[in-house]
């Protein structure tokens, strides 16, 4: 197994507005898109558990085109809101790093 991090040529997060979040994977090759795409470290109720969400408000898109993987789903707290951590949602991808993808 090799970790997410070490897959994807590039892993950002972002606001996707102030009440959701958007991840985005970015990969080198269709290979490496198709190998996260499929991956079951990945699937909604997966990133549900790993981020304290609903499974159903998990939503995910996959552009082969670009070989990009985007996954967004709700923040905890509303953006700019007193206990916002992350304004920009900045630093929501880093636990994806970490991942082992079979």
């Amino acid at each position: 197994m090799t970790k997410l991090g070490e897959i994807a040529k590039y892993v950002r997060s972002k606001n996707a507005g102030p009440f959701w979040v958007t991840i985005d994977i970015f990969c080198a090759d269709a290979e490496s898109f198709e190998r996260i795409a499929r991956a079951p470290q990945l699937t909604p109720r997966a990133i549900a558990a790993l981020y304290d969400v609903s499974e159903n408000e998990i939503r995910q898109f996959h552009v082969p085109a670009l070989n990009v993987f985007k996954v967004s789903f709700p923040r905890p707290t509303a953006q700019g809101s007193l206990r916002d951590v992350d304004s920009h949602a900045g630093q929501y991808f880093v636990p994806l790093l970490s991942l082992e993808i079979d």
